[in-house]
């Protein structure tokens, strides 16, 4: 089959070429700089031919690179063979990142175009400071991808519906009063919010317009007076629900009004917006008279602190997830030990089968990696019907996975021993488990963030000269995305906010080890922040792990665990076993108190 990026990124400069455009710049992004997004928006997909959902393209007359992460070094390669597109790595020793290489090759006078319904207000403004230094200069009002995509695909148009409050807990008008009192805080008297989960849970609504995550395509405007405005399609919502909306005090406008309603705002208007959740078309209709207050969404902080309801019902989801897996991954032992052919696309299957099959279930929280042995060394691989692995009575298979429910999202990695494994594969799995253990029975300041803890997790690597290359922890969402800001567990970064770990907070814990054309290995538990004690040098916190499903011991060395460690796992796998014992009975219960036995 023939390879269509090189003829599209022809098109592309041609278009650049007819507008005197030097170079575009073709961001993972849509207007609501959503990580996951909706096919209308995929422009960098598109145009690549890279899947990956983290990438930045850019074009100029003699030169196209596409900057991605560790994540996607492999498949990057891979999928770019032949485009025309050269692979550039993102946080490799003496590699340019992509603002400093377009600083470098965009030269005086010249132009670099970007869309601006997919660039960050903050990003713009890096972007002008950048070219300002060269004389050149940037538009975002070309995008000049859409203008040579002929099929692009159409907004979605899924329905929106009410998140029940048995399982929001809160109501939403409770939550937009908490945002007044914090706009009043900040002296706003409007503030505009993009963010798509920040709206989902302020408003107690949920759509499916991206894939995974129930969100759906809006804008919100708080307004004077208790008025708040939704800027959404009025199609997607029913009569009931515009009334109970209404009775709320939200009003509905069109999806694309949000630019007019910005630009009636005047000179007494003090508008709060985070500018690193706005994009550039959207802050451009706002008048030079408007006072801006630049901050982060308040609503950001409020949904990553869980409230007690919501953990509960977070626990029972985490119940019958589990109790899913473990028939899940029955049937997966099962099948093979009967000598059945079962490939990676089948363990997707089962899984789907099984969480389907719970109360509350809603859909995948994304899509599932199942990388048998070399695949399970690409962090972010995915099976397809075209390139996938038959499973063998050998070696190592993992599994990361996660459901949507009503009460709550999961996500969960484990690494199955499917037969024979290798000294090298027991080591590599039980170093990664000593990480996950370490910080999952770490004891920590109130006040400490993600940054100073993410060694403890490296560290057991580390003295073997290992390491890996993504984050240990994000934070998930309450039946919304699976990863969820403003909390994270990764290695500090120069100029990067340092957030607290506040109790209520949910976050993962996922070190891992890739070996790529041999293995990978990565562990995965969800854990909430607790309040632990207090002494004299002041309050700690603690995790609670939320998670509950046994890992595979014939994956890892019991000898290289230390006294602490082998309690821990045992403790674990006890409360595994009290937990999910009630929801299974015969060949599953089996299954589960044979794989919860202590050390």
């Amino acid at each position: 089959m023939n390879n269509p990026v090189p003829a599209r990124l022809a098109a592309l400069r041609a278009a650049m070429q007819q507008h005197g455009v030097a170079a575009v710049l073709v961001p993972s992004a849509d207007p609501h700089l959503s990580e996951y997004l909706p096919g209308h928006w995929q422009a960098r997909e598109w145009l690549s031919g890279f899947t990956g959902s983290s990438g930045t393209l850019v074009v100029t007359r003699e030169h196209a690179g596409l900057w991605t992460d560790s994540r996607y070094f492999a498949q990057a390669e891979q999928q770019l063979a032949g485009s025309g597109i050269t692979l550039m790595k993102l946080r490799v020793p003496h590699a340019a990142e992509h603002l400093e290489w377009l600083q470098q090759h965009v030269h005086e006078n010249e132009v670099l175009a970007a869309a601006g319904d997919s660039v960050a207000l903050t990003t713009q403004r890096q972007i002008e400071r950048r070219l300002a230094e060269a004389g050149a200069s940037l538009r975002t009002d070309l995008d000049l991808p859409s203008a040579i995509w002929p099929d692009r695909p159409a907004l979605p148009r899924a329905p929106v519906v009410e998140h029940d409050l048995s399982y929001a807990s809160i109501p939403r008008a409770d939550k937009l009063g908490r945002l007044r009192s914090a706009m009043r805080k900040l002296g706003a008297t409007h503030h505009l919010i993009s963010s798509l989960d920040d709206i989902a849970w302020l408003t107690n609504l949920r759509g499916s317009d991206v894939e995974c995550n129930p969100v759906f395509l809006a804008h919100l405007l708080m307004q004077p007076g208790g008025r708040v405005t939704l800027f959404v399609n009025r199609a997607k919502l029913s009569d009931s629900l515009v009334a109970a909306l209404a009775a709320d005090g939200i009003g509905i406008a069109d999806y694309a009004a949000i630019t007019s309603a910005l630009g009636e705002l005047g000179t007494p208007d003090n508008l709060l917006l985070d500018s690193s959740r706005v994009v550039s078309s959207i802050s451009a209709a706002i008048a030079p008279t408007v006072t801006r207050i630049e901050a982060a969404n308040p609503s950001t902080a409020f949904k990553a602190v869980k409230s007690p309801a919501e953990l509960e019902h977070i626990r029972d989801v985490m119940r019958r997830d589990g109790a899913a897996l473990v028939r899940g991954f029955r049937r997966l032992e099962q099948r093979l030990a009967a000598g059945m052919a079962v490939t990676e696309l089948d363990v997707d299957t089962l899984l789907h089968e099984e969480r389907s099959a719970q109360p509350g279930w809603v859909g995948e929280s994304f899509a599932t990696i199942a990388g048998y042995q070399a695949n399970g060394a690409l962090p972010h691989y995915r099976a397809t019907p075209e390139s996938h692995s038959t499973l063998q009575a050998e070696g190592l298979l993992l599994i990361d996975s996660g459901g949507q429910y009503l009460g709550g999202t999961t996500d969960i990695t484990r690494v199955l021993a499917l037969g024979e494994t290798t000294a090298e594969q027991r080591r590599d799995a039980t170093l990664v488990l000593k990480g996950m253990i370490a910080l999952s029975r770490a004891r920590f300041p109130k006040g400490a963030s993600g940054p100073q803890l993410d060694a403890l997790a490296r560290a057991p690597l580390w003295a073997c000269g290992m390491d890996y290359g993504h984050g240990t922890g994000h934070g998930v969402g309450y039946f919304l995305n699976v990863h969820e800001g403003p909390q994270s567990i990764r290695p500090p970064v120069t100029g990067g906010a340092l957030v607290a770990l506040e109790p209520g907070m949910i976050s993962s814990i996922e070190p891992g080890l890739y070996k790529p054309g041999r293995h990978g290995i990565r562990h995965e538990n969800l854990a909430v922040v607790v309040e632990a004690d207090r002494t004299e040098f002041g309050e700690f916190n603690a995790f609670e792990t939320l998670t509950l499903c046994p890992f595979d011991r014939r994956a890892i060395e019991p000898s290289m665990l230390n006294p602490e460690e082998r309690a821990w796992l045992d403790d674990y796998h006890a409360g595994v076993r009290a937990a999910l014992s009630p929801l299974l009975d015969g060949a599953d219960l089996e299954w589960l108190n044979r794989h919860c036995a202590p050390l």
